[in-house]
């Protein structure tokens, strides 16, 4: 029974039994696996702190040809969300934030296949967070890093009906996943997401940096609802489906807001 070493990601755990916890993690040169923690529920197991979504860890594991499920041997965490707590705007929204970027992985992620720029990004994200990096800026360029890796952000450069500049910012109609020119979506507009020239900007400085000059790369709270507006309706399309990490964590924002 061959056993692997492998840098990873974990994306997320399930209860197996009275003891156990199914994980699935993904490795930089393998893809996303899945495999079994055995005793990761018990008060003293060795996997404890280590199995929370986006860590990142040095994973070995036994692997048979034909199952399904691989056998975790150890878990050694080198970076954690738990480290972003204290750091950033609140620990609940640290860890919350975590949560949703490894749920996002794990939809796009492919079973068995490599995808070392997806698990860059990943990695990228939970060194930013538990940096102290701006967590709703953080949020933005992960969604427009991911989508883009997939090949379906719109086009931010220029207009797609006419190639002109988005010299007043743009708009992504209503049954569309594009951004169009405000000339451009004049008759389309109604019902549409506007994003204005600032988040354009925004994501013009995302698109040739890393998560690590975020701080270099200003975004207002307007402009910044503006693309996590548009974002959730480019996630929800192509996903077909809005993932549960995303509404409870708009839900404890709106909380914070609140209080």
């Amino acid at each position: 029974m061959p056993v692997y070493t492998s840098d990873a990601l974990i994306l997320r755990t399930y209860k197996l039994g009275e003891a156990d916890r199914i994980v699935v993690f993904l490795t930089r040169d393998r893809g996303k696996k899945r495999g079994v923690a055995k005793g990761a529920r018990r008060p003293r197991s060795r996997f404890l702190g280590t199995l929370e979504p986006l860590t990142r860890a040095g994973v070995a594991y036994y692997e048979r040809e034909l199952r399904d499920l691989v056998r975790i041997n150890y878990v050694e965490p080198q970076n954690s969300p738990l480290a972003a707590v204290g750091r950033v705007d609140g620990d609940a929204s640290a860890l919350g934030h975590a949560e949703y970027f490894a749920e996002l992985i794990d939809e796009w992620a492919p079973e068995g296949h490599a995808d070392e720029r997806l698990y860059r990004l990943g990695a990228s994200a939970i060194d930013a967070l538990a940096s102290g990096a701006p967590v709703a800026r953080l949020a933005r360029y992960f969604e427009f890093w991911l989508l883009r890796l997939q090949g379906v952000y719109p086009q931010v450069s220029s207009c797609p009906a006419c190639g002109g500049a988005f010299d007043g910012g743009a708009v992504m109609p209503p049954r569309d996943a594009h951004f169009l020119c405000r000339r451009c979506a004049s008759d389309s507009a109604a019902g549409g997401t506007t994003v204005s020239i600032e988040a354009l900007r925004f994501l013009r400085a995302a698109a040739s940096s890393g998560p690590d000059a975020l701080d270099q790369m200003p975004l207002d709270p307007g402009a910044g609802r503006d693309l996590e507006i548009a974002h959730r309706r480019l996630l929800t399309v192509h996903l077909d489906k809005e993932l549960k990490s995303a509404r409870v964590l708009r839900s404890l924002m709106a909380g914070s807001e609140r209080a």
